[in-house]
């Protein structure tokens, strides 16, 4: 038995590999992203504490928005469908469409708005720890450009 295993080891270790990351004939791979860094430049770092990897599909109805809120943990938002516009509290604005990456800020307060008079849908991947949070919602914040009061 011992030998049948070994031989079996060694025809295997002859045999062509492929990873499930390397492109072939009946797979295709297409690099959406990889970074070190959400989009505001800061450095991702994850949590201490058991890993706990998130998926949810976020559907934000047209001309809605998210409300202002932030993220304790790094995420990463697929835009599959729509417009998204994402604005930092301190007013930087990205535009974001369907087929886009976008590693989310953390510890930052941001709301998404959907653009064009269309839903935007988004798969939303969350590195976080167990039984912690992902998103912490801020109703109370309202940036300076919507608290002062219209010209006329």
């Amino acid at each position: 038995m011992k030998q049948l295993l070994l031989a079996t080891a060694v025809l295997f270790s002859f045999a062509p590999s492929a990873s499930a990351l390397d492109n072939s004939v009946s797979v295709k791979v297409t690099p959406l992203m990889k970074t070190t860094q959400s989009w505001d430049g800061k450095p991702l770092v994850y949590p201490q504490g058991q890993a706990e990897v998130t998926a949810l599909i976020v559907e934000i109805a047209p001309g809605a928005q998210t409300g202002w809120h932030e993220h304790p943990v790094p995420s990463f938002a697929y835009v599959m469908e729509g417009t998204l516009e994402v604005t930092r509290g301190t007013g930087e604005v990205k535009v974001m469409h369907a087929g886009e990456v976008l590693p989310e800020v953390v510890s930052t307060l941001h709301n998404g708005r959907a653009l064009e008079g269309k839903p935007v849908k988004l798969l939303v991947m969350y590195a976080g720890a167990a039984n912690g949070k992902l998103t912490v919602a801020h109703p109370e914040f309202a940036p300076a450009a919507a608290a002062a009061p219209a010209a006329r």
